[in-house]
């Protein structure tokens, strides 16, 4: 298991200062900078400063870590992790809707920290008609190739729009007529809201839900009933049930 986590990891890797330095010039889409504790020598201190000017997540680590994400390869302190996709804007889910001619039905994520959920809603929210997902720069699974793989080809189809503010992109959602829906526990049956029109979703994190501004923004907050002893779904799970009683509503309202 530790072998393929570390080809993983190497997969999705660029290794080392020049590297790393001529990715970030050549407009390389970087997810996040590793650089092991306390080093800015040479050249780290300049990679550091065009990633901060480019949005772009410095994580400081141990270089334990960092052996062990590039399976000892000679990293000089430095790790970046690429997108195996590119991302979107808002506008492009928007123009999406347009070319389409529906209503936007967008799915926003709130913290999904695991990839493979991440990767199956994306995969869900293509199947079901979604015009894009917008996910927040920290403390959510980026587009990995784990995500690629998970989403079995739907990245090429579906716009995934990545925010430094999740709160503040909700606002702009919602000043362009969009409804915004969360999901919760304490909330109102799915199947008893009327989802046809321009709808954003908001799946919470796998852990502890939707955050409290976030949830705080929703116009409404929507929830599936719990009959078992276990009192959650899977993340990925309820999205695509919530996704699908969106699809069937706007399929009915056609008909």
């Amino acid at each position: 298991m530790r072998e393929q986590q570390t080809t993983e990891f190497q997969s999705e890797l660029i290794i080392g200062r020049n590297p790393v330095m001529e990715a970030l010039k050549a407009g390389r889409e970087v997810d996040t900078l590793y650089v092991a504790k306390g080093e800015r020598s040479g050249s780290v201190g300049k990679i550091i400063s065009m990633c901060r000017d480019a949005g772009i997540i410095v994580k400081e680590t141990d270089q334990k870590k960092l052996d062990f994400m590039c399976g000892n390869q000679n990293h000089q302190g430095v790790i970046a992790r690429v997108a195996a996709h590119s991302y979107a804007s808002i506008d492009d889910i928007f123009a999406k809707a347009e070319e389409k001619g529906e209503k936007p039905f967008i799915i926003i994520c709130d913290e999904i920290e695991d990839p493979h959920n991440l990767g199956a809603i994306i995969r869900t929210a293509e199947c079901a008609g979604a015009h894009g997902v917008i996910i927040p720069k920290r403390r959510n699974a980026t587009l990995s190739l784990t995500v690629a793989k998970t989403a079995a080809g739907a990245l090429e189809y579906v716009p995934v729009a990545r925010v430094a503010n999740l709160a503040a992109a909700i606002d702009e959602l919602k000043e362009r007529g969009v409804w915004v829906y969360g999901t919760d526990m304490k909330g109102d049956m799915w199947c008893e809201t009327d989802l046809t029109g321009a709808v954003a979703l908001v799946i919470g994190s796998e852990g502890s839900g939707m955050g409290r501004l976030v949830r705080e923004k929703c116009d409404f907050v929507l929830s599936l009933p719990m009959k078992g002893e276990i009192n959650s779904l899977n993340a990925s799970v309820a999205a695509g049930i919530i996704m699908y009683e969106v699809s069937r509503q706007r399929l009915a309202a056609k008909s």
